[in-house]
C-alpha cells in the first residue's frame, strides 16, 4: 500500500523544535515574570516555572531564544520558498472561517483528509506565525531596549513592550492548549506529525 506524505520532514522537525522551544521559553519566562510581575497580585507557581531563580531563568530564556528565532526563520523561510504557506494556509475568508468555526463548535467539522486544513486551522496557524514574530520583536524591545529605540517606541515604551510580550505569550499558550485538545480529538494528526503520513 502506498502512502502520500502529508507533512514533509522539515515541517515535522521544525514543529517539534518549536514545541520544545516554546515550552522552555514560556516556563522560564514565567520565572522571569515572577521576579517583576506586570500584574501585582499574580505569580506563577514555582512548580511550572524553569530556572529556579531570576538568573537561572534568564540563562534558560536567552539560550532557548536563539533556538526559537532560528527555527522560526527556517520554518517561515521554507514555507515561503516552497510555496507551502500559500498552498496550505491561504486564502482564508471570513465566510469560510465562520462556517468552519460554527461546525467545530457543534462537533460537526470533518477531519477525514488531514492533508487539507480547514479555515479554523488556517487562521490559527497564521495567527501563531504572526504571534511568534510579535513575541520575538517585543522580546527584542525588552532585551535590547537601548539598541532598538524605534522598536521600543513602536511597542509603546519599555513597560508596554513587557505587556505586549506577556500578551503574545498568552496567545501562544492558549494556542498550545487548544492544539493539544485538537490532537486528543483527532489522534491521527499526531501520527502525521511524527511519521509524515
Amino acid at each position: 500500500m502506498s502512502y502520500t506524505k502529508i507533512q514533509p520532514a522539515w515541517v515535522r522537525i521544525s514543529h517539534w523544535i518549536n514545541a520544545l522551544a516554546v515550552m522552555l521559553m514560556v516556563t522560564s519566562g514565567w520565572q522571569i515574570y515572577n521576579a517583576s510581575p506586570i500584574f501585582a497580585d499574580w505569580r506563577f507557581p514555582s512548580a511550572i516555572t524553569l530556572g529556579g531563580w531570576l538568573g537561572g531563568a534568564l540563562q534558560w530564556h536567552f539560550a532557548v531564544m536563539w533556538l526559537l528565532v532560528a527555527n522560526f526563520i527556517v520554518y517561515v523561510g521554507l514555507n515561503l520558498a516552497s510555496g507551502r504557506l500559500r498552498q496550505k494556509l491561504l486564502p482564508v475568508s471570513l465566510r469560510s472561517l465562520a462556517s468552519d468555526l460554527s461546525a467545530a463548535l457543534r462537533g460537526k467539522l470533518g477531519h477525514e483528509d488531514l492533508s487539507r486544513y480547514n479555515a479554523v486551522q488556517k487562521f490559527a496557524y497564521l495567527v501563531v506565525i504572526v504571534d511568534i514574530a510579535l513575541v520575538i520583536l517585543s522580546g527584542l524591545a525588552i532585551w535590547k531596549s537601548v539598541q532598538f529605540p524605534l522598536l521600543r517606541t513602536l511597542m509603546g515604551g519599555y513597560d508596554n513592550a513587557r505587556v505586549v510580550h506577556f500578551s503574545a505569550m498568552s496567545v501562544l499558550v492558549a494556542f498550545f492548549v487548544v492544539h493539544l485538545a485538537m490532537v486528543a480529538l483527532v489522534p491521527r494528526s499526531l501520527l502525521v506529525m511524527i511519521r509524515g503520513r
